[in-house]
Formats: structure tokens, sequence, C-alpha cells
């Protein structure tokens, strides 16, 4: 019995895949087998690589350990990337063991009571000498290259082996197992947990489309294209660190005074030679040059639209070019670059220490043009595409996938099914406001869960302004409140649980791109509150359809 939300599972290493297969070949039909099981406790999280409930023994977890690996009389060794480290696969197996097997016995599903339980070591590309031995490791308690091929019988044997007296895994007890570690079990633990391990598979996910930088390390102009969920904010900053990380200046740029709050927060958090030279607004840019810093773009005239989008750029190209060497950059990252006009893009130009060949590193998603923006960068760039969604759960991923613009392979995690609460848009607020109570006492937190509006603000988000945009961005972090916003402003950020209020009055050119953006934004749990006409006025038949209207 294969236990795996993937079939194959998405595993770290080719290490992993051999003891994977091997496991799979080997096992008998009504034997277990779970993949990359986490589970934490007070000590720390734990990774169990490989959990095997065999029928008729017992419970075995195995700790996994690629490449070279070796035992240098002090401690184990591992070459990794090139470079020797200091690993300890015994520790962790044994901590990891201990740590499920608590988790397993306290589930009140459980009624087998302390079984045989034992913790093993696999190093798939090495050769153990046969008179191998440590104190808390015995020969028996590590599988080698050779002993692959009877590595199930191995395990086995190491748990009939056992002399203390306790019973077998039956049939019933694989099932119990199975059940325990599905991560079902009290409600007010179990959304929170489910959106963890949907946190770490996104994790994941976008550290390995990482790649595409690797396929562009030789470009210097590219645009990374990709639908809601794709990860290119991830990639985004993990261009702009690798860049800084080999010696070049770089400002990591965008529009929205939410995203600049979450690059500026992420990347001071990264190690002082990995850290752009700019991370923020492109008119604070601007501002730092210089410029002056304009009237309050929250009053939205004919004169302050005239001032950011055309005036204060202008008076950036002219200080751009006015630079001094040292204050330059090597590159510039544009993360939501369909935000930008096209006299923005000027200014960010004459700031590159080369006009042709210093970089230029746009993340854009089309779909997400909610403002009356049309501009693009006047230079040639390499199109690059993402077409997997990542981050929401194919539930939400699916439900939105009428408004994008191409189709989307869905790589996210499992969760409910997207919720539709018919209302008024009179109403819409209120209702919105008892579905974030209602996730609340279901036990999500108040830092899991985002309200978003499509029209007029919510009075939390206005009494919170007043404060000022840096004091009302703090709130995005604050463990202890439910975070009000408008999807506006919440491009190229996210929440495990967001309750969308669809409460524009009419429909305008831009309906569609704010209702894409607002049903995009929550990780794991979706909640939909407005008039189902207008909906499917706006996102089509299709939405209207998926949403179960």
């Amino acid at each position: 019995m294969i236990d795996s939300p993937n079939e194959p599972p998405r595993l770290a290493n080719a290490a992993e895949r051999r003891t994977w297969e091997a496991l799979v070949d080997q096992a008998q039909p009504d034997d277990l087998v779970v993949p990359g099981q986490r589970v934490t406790d007070h000590l720390k999280d734990h990774e169990v690589d490989f959990v095997v409930g065999l029928e008729g023994a017992g419970i075995v977890c195995l700790e996994v350990k690629g490449g070279e690996v070796w035992h240098d009389g002090d401690g184990w060794r591992q070459t990794r990337g090139g470079r020797q480290c200091t690993i300890e696969p015994v520790r962790q197996a044994r901590e990891a063991c201990y740590a499920l097997r608590d988790f397993v016995e306290k589930d009140p599903r459980w009624t087998q009571g302390r079984l045989r339980w034992d913790h093993v070591v696999v190093l798939p590309n090495t050769e153990l000498p046969a008179d191998f031995g440590l104190p808390e490791c015995p020969r028996w308690k590590v599988i080698d290259r050779n002993d692959l091929p009877n590595l199930v019988d191995l395990l086995r044997e190491v748990l009939l082996k056992q002399e203390l007296d306790r019973p077998l895994l039956t049939g019933d007890g694989v099932e119990q197992l199975r059940v325990a570690l599905s991560g079902r079990g009290l409600p007010q633990r179990d959304v929170v947990a489910r959106a963890l391990a949907n946190e770490d598979a996104a994790d994941t996910l976008t550290e390995q489309q990482a790649v595409i930088l690797n396929a562009a390390r030789l470009l210097n102009r590219i645009e990374v294209r990709g639908g809601a969920g794709s990860g290119k904010t991830f990639l985004a900053m993990e261009q702009a660190r690798r860049l800084a990380q080999d010696g070049q200046r770089v400002a990591l740029v965008c529009y929205s005074h939410g995203l600049a709050s979450y690059l500026e927060r992420v990347t001071a958090t990264w190690p002082r030679r990995q850290q752009p030279a700019y991370v923020g607004e492109f008119h604070a840019l601007g501002v730092q040059w210089g410029a002056p810093e304009g009237p309050d773009e929250a009053l939205r005239t004919e004169q302050t639209v005239q001032f950011w989008e055309h005036d204060l750029p202008s008076q950036m190209t002219e200080l751009a070019a006015q630079l001094e060497p040292g204050h330059r950059f090597d590159a510039v990252v544009v993360d939501e670059a369909q935000d930008f006009a096209d006299a923005w893009w000027d200014p960010l130009l004459g700031a590159l220490r080369d006009p042709v060949e210093s970089g230029l590193y746009v993340f854009s998603d089309e779909g997400q043009r909610v403002f009356n923006r049309y501009g693009s960068p006047p230079v040639s760039l390499v199109p690059l595409i993402l077409d997997h969604n990542v981050r929401n759960t194919r539930q939400i991923a699916n439900a939105f996938q009428p408004l994008v613009d191409h189709p989307m392979r869905f790589l996210g995690g499992d969760g409910p099914q997207v919720t539709f609460v018919a209302c008024d848009r009179d109403d819409a607020l209120g209702v919105g406001d008892d579905q974030v109570d209602a996730l609340l006492d279901a036990g999500w937190r108040p830092e899991d869960i985002a309200l978003l509006t499509t029209g007029s603000r919510h009075p939390e988000q206005v009494e919170r302004q007043r404060d000022g945009n840096t004091a009302y961005w703090d709130t995005f972090w604050d463990t202890d409140q439910v975070f009000y916003g408008h999807v506006l402003g919440f491009k190229g950020l996210e929440r495990r649980c967001v309750v969308l209020v669809i409460n524009e009055q009419n429909k305008f050119d831009r309906s569609r791109e704010r209702l894409y953006v607002g049903l995009s934004r929550a990780r794991d749990q979706l909640v939909v509150c407005g008039d189902p006409e207008f909906l499917r006025e706006v996102g089509g038949p299709d939405l209207a359809r998926r949403l179960g209207i």
C-alpha cells in the first residue's frame, strides 16, 4: 500500500528515488510505505524520509543519505556540492522515529498500544565493511548499496529480532497507522497541520523552479511570465540574491507598498553579501535619488495621477542620468512588472551601469494588469514561461483557472473546496466578517486569515491606514490580528485563508483582473462572498460553475 498524494512522489534526490523504487518493488500488498513524513514535537521539526509499516513485523523509520558518505572515527561526513559536511543520520533517524511514534500513539484512533518500532539509516551509494559497527549503530541498523536488493527483508528482520516482548503489526494496525499519518484529527489542529504540509510542498516546488534561473544564467535580459501562484516572486527574489552574491549591485523593485514591505522583510534576513543594494518601491527609489516625495497617493485626482505616473518618472529619468558610477546598478529585477507604465522604464534603464550589458530581469503576469497602465520595457527581453501553480491548493487553482490566459499544471496540495456565499453587494462586508469568525471557530489562527475587498475598503482597513502605510503594512506581519486589505494592494502576497468580498458597485474595465487577483491569494482555504450574477458577468459561466453558482 503506497501512501503518497503524488505517485510517484517528489523526492529530493536520486538516493531517495532508488530507495523508493526498492521499497515499492519489494513491499507486500498489505505493507505501508509513506515518503517524506513530517512530524513536529517540542524539540524541533523532523522529517522521516520513509515510514514503512510491515504487516506481521512492525514500523521502521528510514533516514536516507545520498552522495559520498563515510565515518571518520569522530562522526559521519558527507560530500555535498563539492564540500565536506558533518551529518548525523543516526540521531536524525532516532529522534524522528521517537517523535512519530509519540504522535501516532497519542492519536485517539490508535488502539494498537506499543508495537515494534525501529529506525534504520540507508546509504544507497556507500558500501560498508562487514565488520562496521558503532556503539549507537551496529551494522544491521545500516543499509548500504549492496543491501538494497534485500531492503524490505532486512527491515523485517530488524523488527522481528527485537527481544522486547511487543506485539507485531497487524493488518488493522497498518490501516490505523495510515489514518493516523493522514493528518486528520481534532479540527482545531487539522486545518493548520494541512496548511503547513501544503506550504512545505510549495516551498520545495518553488525552489525546484529556480532551475529556470540557471537556464538564464548567460542571459542578461529576460522576462519570466507566469500565472498567479507560479512562484514568480520567489524567483525574482532568488535572482536578486544570486546576482548580489556574485558581487553585482542590484535593485529589486516593485510598485505596491505591500509587496515592497514583504520584499524588504525577507531580504533583510539574508546574509549581507546576498542583499540587494536597493529593495522597495519604484517611486521610493526616485525619492532616494533626490526627487520630491509628492502628494498623498491615496487621493486619486487628475493632479496626483499626473505626478505619480508622469512627472515623477520624468524627474527620475533626469536624476538617473546624473548618478555617479558607484550609485548605478549592475542589474535591476522588477517584480509584478505589469504594474509599470511605459515612462517608468526609462529611469530604471538609465540607472544601469552599462546600457547594453547590465541586467534587466522582469517578472510579470498579464492577467493581473489591474491598473490602467499598458507599459512594457523598451528593450528586447528573452521570454521564459512558468506554467505550474505551486502556491494554491488544487481546489483553489482549479477554481480560478478560467481567468488565467494559459493552461496551468496544479502542483499544490489538497484542501477544502472553495466556498461561495451568495449575498447582495451592500451586505457583502458583513457576510465577510461572519465568514472570518467561522474560520477562527474552525481552528484557523488570526495570522492565517486575510479579508480582501474588490470595491470599498473594510472599515478596519480604513482605521489602520490612518497611521500611514508603513504602520498599516506592519499589521500584515502581526500574528494576533486578521489582516484587512484590498486586492489592488495585495498582488504578490498571500495568506493561508482568504475571505474575498466582492463589493464593487459596478463592473468596469479591470473588474475581471481584480477578481483574478482576489481568487488567487489564498494558499489553503478560500471563501468568496458576493452577488452570483455579478460574478457570472465578470468571470464568465465556467468560473461560476466552478464556484458552484
